[in-house]
């Protein structure tokens, strides 16, 4: 029952605040609500380091190492989401508290529908899940109501809803190979052990339609054209849950299916995993040095890294448990990475590269956390994601692919210096803006969110060594 009251919390969160116009009351209720999801997630994700999988309706809703692992990182974010966007709601929109509640519904209802997709064990109820994800987002991505926000989220609609007709089409030919194999129950499980027996034909038409639908959400080059500007014109803390963990939710869906897609002969799906891996990773990286908006080159940084982790999975099981660190990693700084980005914002108002200098004395805590999470998402020691990379990197050597490992180091080079440019322009020299004081809930919401990039980027506990090993269980055949 554990598992099924995760997206439940969230649901009734999201009925106080549309019943209630206490926005103290819906912003505690959101808080405390998040927390819970969190408390829930871990209690889920210690069983499952005792007992490998937890089922509550056979066939229907359960949960793996995998799984659990998206659980935590979902609740991680979405409770430093609920607890930054206290104080940046408030500022930025003072004079409407009829917004501020539209807000935390939507926001609400959101985390509801992500905490839906990886506790089902059927493809078909996760893709009703993932199309929730993108209905109730919209909403969130077009919040601010200006011209460039409600393109975004157009945008984002269109072409995300256009990936996901592809993508269930895709499924719908794996639903159909049970049926001609006279296979009754449709779960991730059924879809492994029947994968042998379907034609080689049907495998790769649906390996493609599916990896070309759920990688136009994922943000896959070329599928990516929406990705910068929903991920930069959302509210800060959307922004982080966007990045830091939306598009890695939907990467699992993809990787759920990845034991039924590595028994197509010839490393058919792994091949298409290292080339689009490859370009997406290169492509964010040429693009981040010209980019001109600050949140926007954090939101090319996802791009890259789901390259990254595209790159990990076509590596094989020698990439598997680095791609799972990197996942790990990605999250948490991402996540923060905007955060430091939206306190910038609350210093400067203006999200032009550059219009801003000397952040870091006319808001010393918006210029440094900005300093340290833009080194730390660029793969820069001491911090987590240099760890994983470096895994990533030693994955490829051991493997054999060399011409991986040499594009991949240039790309990730490239990318580092272009974000090292736009901080350097950003942070220091004389300031631009007068001195200001950001909300308590923000410096707090830094605060924590740094905890987790510090020291898994200096050691790793050993339950969640453990834990990514079991979330590697859900790669194999």
């Amino acid at each position: 029952m554990i598992i099924i009251a995760i997206p439940l919390v969230p649901t009734l969160a999201a009925l106080i605040a549309l019943l209630t116009p206490r926005i103290q009351l819906i912003r505690l209720t959101t808080v405390l609500g998040t927390f819970a999801t969190l408390v829930l997630s871990m209690i889920v994700a210690h069983e499952i380091t005792q007992r490998i999988r937890l089922t509550v309706l056979p066939h229907w809703i359960g949960v793996g190492g995998l799984s659990s692992l998206i659980l935590v990182l979902q609740g991680f974010v979405a409770l430093t989401a609920a607890l930054y966007s206290w104080g940046y709601m408030k500022r930025v929109t003072s004079l409407h508290p009829q917004r501020q509640q539209q807000f935390y519904v939507n926001l609400n209802l959101f985390l509801a529908s992500l905490f839906m997709v990886p506790i089902f064990l059927q493809p078909a109820l996760t893709w009703v899940a993932v199309e929730l994800t993108t209905v109730l987002s919209v909403f969130l991505v077009g919040f601010d109501n200006t011209p460039r926000a409600l393109e975004a989220a157009w945008k984002y609609a269109v072409i995300t809803i256009m990936g996901a007709t592809v993508a269930v089409l895709g499924i719908f030919l794996l639903l159909w190979g049970l049926l001609t194999l006279h296979v009754s129950i449709q779960t991730w499980d059924t879809l492994k052990t029947a994968a042998p027996h379907m034609p080689v034909v049907q495998l790769k038409l649906a390996f493609v339609l599916i990896f070309i639908g759920f990688g136009t959400k994922v943000g896959i080059v070329p599928m990516h054209t929406w990705l910068p500007d929903a991920h930069s014109q959302a509210p800060t803390p959307v922004c982080a849950l966007l990045s830091g963990v939306e598009v890695s939710t939907i990467l699992y869906v993809i990787m759920r299916l990845w034991p039924v897609f590595e028994q197509i002969p010839g490393g058919f799906a792994q091949n298409w995993a290292l080339v689009f891996g490859l370009i997406s990773v290169g492509t964010a990286a040429f693009l981040m040095i010209q980019v001109r908006d600050f949140k926007r080159l954090f939101a090319f940084s996802t791009v890259e890294q789901m390259g990254i982790l595209l790159v990990g999975l076509g590596l094989g099981p020698a990439g598997h448990y680095a791609m799972m660190y990197q996942l790990l990693t990605h999250a948490i700084t991402k996540s923060l990475v905007f955060y430091s980005a939206g306190a910038v914002f609350l210093a400067t108002s203006t999200l032009d590269i550059a219009s801003v200098k000397g952040v870091i004395r006319s808001s010393p805590v918006a210029g440094t956390t900005l300093l340290f999470s833009g080194l730390a998402i660029a793969g820069a020691p001491p911090f987590a994601v240099f760890l994983s990379e470096f895994a990533l990197f030693r994955a490829s050597l051991m493997s054999r692919h060399i011409i991986v490992l040499v594009l991949l180091l240039v790309f990730v080079t490239l990318a580092f210096f272009g974000i090292l440019r736009h901080l350097n322009h950003m942070i220091f020299g004389p300031p631009s803006h007068p001195r200001i004081t950001l909300p308590r809930s923000v410096i707090w919401t830094l605060v924590i969110g740094w905890i987790p990039v510090l020291v898994l980027g200096v050691y790793l506990p050993a339950s969640v060594h453990h834990l990514l090993t079991l979330t590697t269980l859900a790669l194999r055949r």
